[in-house]
């Protein structure tokens, strides 16, 4: 279902397992700061209401989009997390750069999720302006960062034979 159809951030409580006994590593975008922040905020919430100790939670900064694979790749290894959640922006504007720093991010989460034995979850907006970004960034349409907390909690829970 399209985003623009869907509240981001309503989930059936019932279905989101405990957290309790999970670390998680977030890696955060800093360009559109404005909603990154807004996504890391949105995961952050979610992940406390589901039991996740903030001191189980390790977070780290990226320049943009593009180093978010990296990124994700340097916590898994050094903080071994259950489950790892790239949050990005990445705007349309007048160029292809659009295109190919989405193409490289895709690429780049999928292959960690090949390769690595943990589920790295694309918390990435690709927008094709500001407004429909703020509206994914807390914004009407909800929050793609709690969305990203909750596939991080049922991806982990799922990795460790408890979905």
């Amino acid at each position: 279902m399209a985003s623009n159809l869907k509240n981001l951030s309503d989930h059936d409580p019932a279905t989101i397992p405990d957290g309790s006994s999970m670390k998680f590593g977030i890696v955060v975008a800093e360009w559109n700061e404005e909603i990154t922040a807004a996504l890391l905020e949105g995961a952050m919430t979610t992940l406390g209401k589901h039991g996740v100790k903030k001191e189980n939670i390790e977070v780290k900064v990226v320049p943009g989009s593009f180093e978010l694979p990296y990124g994700a790749r340097i916590v898994a290894e050094q903080f071994s997390p259950h489950a790892v959640i790239c949050l990005g922006c990445v705007i349309q504007g007048e160029t292809r750069h659009f295109d190919y720093i989405c193409q490289g991010v895709t690429k780049g989460i999928t292959e960690l999720n090949l390769d690595y034995d943990i589920p790295f979850i694309f918390g990435v907006l690709t927008t094709e302006n500001l407004q429909q970004a703020l509206d994914r960034a807390g914004g009407k349409h909800g929050n793609k960062g709690d969305e990203a907390a909750v596939s991080a909690l049922k991806m982990a829970a799922l990795r460790n034979g408890q979905a």
